[in-house]
């Protein structure tokens, strides 16, 4: 019988993970962004919301894939973690980071929430960090950049 004080830091990561508690949620901060709207710069703010977005896909898929795979190669920083251009190629572009995000938000909370994988055992392709910090790191950092997005469409205008 898995241990009840297990179970509940899962659900609990799982919680965060997913954007629970005082933040708004990854598709409350981005529904309905007008398209003129995601490559826009508010006065004296250094991003846009693709941006934003796209450095959120990229830092959590790095850490998720650092979390599980010994030979991925993280971006180079911190250029490698932020899209070149202020906004998307494309509509299809700015729905493929989305549903990227999505994705690996899920393969997150998967890694977290199975019984097998050990939260406070150190990655042995790390320099100490274990499941637990790069799953908090995942919460954290998003809870952050997602605040950025709502800031900026605050800006724009474009925040109810």
């Amino acid at each position: 019988m898995p241990d009840q004080n297990d179970q509940h830091l899962r659900q609990n990561l799982g919680y965060l993970i997913a954007g629970g508690g005082a933040h708004p949620k990854f598709d409350e901060v981005i529904k309905d962004i007008p398209p003129k709207l995601r490559g826009a710069r508010p006065k004296g703010f250094p991003h846009s919301v693709w941006m934003l977005l796209e450095h959120l896909r990229i830092a959590q898929s790095d850490i998720l894939e650092f979390s599980r795979d010994a030979k991925h190669k993280s971006p180079k920083w911190p250029e490698g973690y932020w899209p070149k251009a202020a906004e998307p190629r494309s509509a299809a572009a700015w729905n493929k980071s989305i549903e990227q995000f999505r994705a690996e938000q899920k393969a997150m909370l998967e890694l977290v929430a199975n019984p097998k994988t050990d939260l406070f055992a150190k990655i042995p392709w790390g320099d100490g960090q274990t499941i637990l910090r790069e799953a908090l790191l995942v919460a954290d950092h998003n809870a952050y950049h997602l605040a950025q997005i709502v800031d900026v469409r605050r800006l724009l205008g474009d925040w109810k």
